[in-house]
């Protein structure tokens, strides 16, 4: 399997989110809430042009002493967020499979059952 960004709806809220999911399934990186489609899809976009680059990425520790990672735009916005990882090498390793995937990732619209890139 390739690495891909699914776009999903909520229920609850009614927004759109994007994850992207690693050749192995699991979730890498996901979006915060977009009130639109298209504004989802330029989310997209920013994360395929900005993750190739370390400096968009800040590493985090949570207060449980959890570690973390966020992808930002050039505008300091937070594009999208990891999972939690026990160590910090964890982290650093998803942000590693962030940088290799995510350029090239199709997108899986799960609104529209629909795959495009």
């Amino acid at each position: 399997m390739n690495a891909k960004f699914q776009i999903f709806q909520s229920n609850k809220n009614n927004q759109f989110y994007f994850r992207l999911l690693a050749t192995n399934s699991q979730t890498i990186l996901s979006s915060e809430g977009y009130t639109t489609k298209d504004n989802c899809k330029n989310g997209i976009a920013s994360v395929k042009a900005h993750s190739p680059h370390d400096n968009y990425y800040r590493r985090l520790t949570a207060t449980n002493g959890q570690h973390y990672f966020t992808l930002t735009a050039s505008n300091n916005q937070v594009i999208g967020m990891s999972e939690l990882y026990v160590s910090a090498q964890g982290r650093d390793n998803g942000i590693e499979s962030v940088k290799q995937n995510a350029p090239t990732a199709v997108i899986e619209d799960l609104t529209l059952n629909a795959v495009y890139s």
